[in-house]
């Protein structure tokens, strides 16, 4: 839990160096749109992200997509780690999902309106970041190859990154 406060500071942060980069007119959109990408992030990732990004992959599968529908149900397992609920899980990824959000929000700031940031936002943390975080978080089709990643540094960074080129 301490770790996930720590995640969601980061935020503050983020909007610290936007807010930095940016014209003194468009301050208060940089702030707004910081606040509200963890906020919408968080419910996305609720709905439909976690399902996605923890399927609960089998032996037999591919790995590269899979689904355990919508909502927020116990998908890991007591087995996953004892002592790290679900509910833990939920919001440290979904930190962690709005991080990659962010990381295209300073990209694009000054470039693109609010209204379809946020929808980008929604399909975003939804389902792009889950999808691919599930093919090495969810045991899918990166983990079963032997793929490494260290703290989050290919999937959040990466992920981001490419949402980020692709929003500038």
């Amino acid at each position: 839990m301490l770790c996930i406060a720590l995640v969601f500071i980061m935020h503050l942060g983020f909007a610290g160096v936007e807010a930095g980069f940016t014209q003194t007119k468009n301050t208060v959109n940089i702030l707004f749109k910081n606040t509200l990408t963890p906020a919408i992030g968080l419910i996305s990732y609720f709905f439909i992200g976690f399902s996605l990004m923890f399927p609960g992959f089998t032996s037999e599968a591919s790995g590269w997509f899979g689904f355990a529908g919508f909502g927020l149900k116990d998908i890991l397992g007591a087995d996953y780690n004892p002592g790290f609920t679900y509910w833990t899980a939920f919001l440290f990824q979904g930190m962690f999902a709005a991080t990659a959000a962010t990381i295209v929000s300073g990209a694009v700031a000054e470039r693109i309106k609010i209204s379809s940031y946020f929808i980008f936002t929604i399909v975003f943390v939804g389902i792009v970041y889950p999808l691919i975080g599930s093919w090495q978080w969810g045991e899918g089709a990166l983990y079963k190859m032997g793929f490494y990643d260290f703290a989050g540094s290919t999937i959040v960074h990466s992920v981001g990154g490419w949402g980020a080129l692709a929003g500038a």
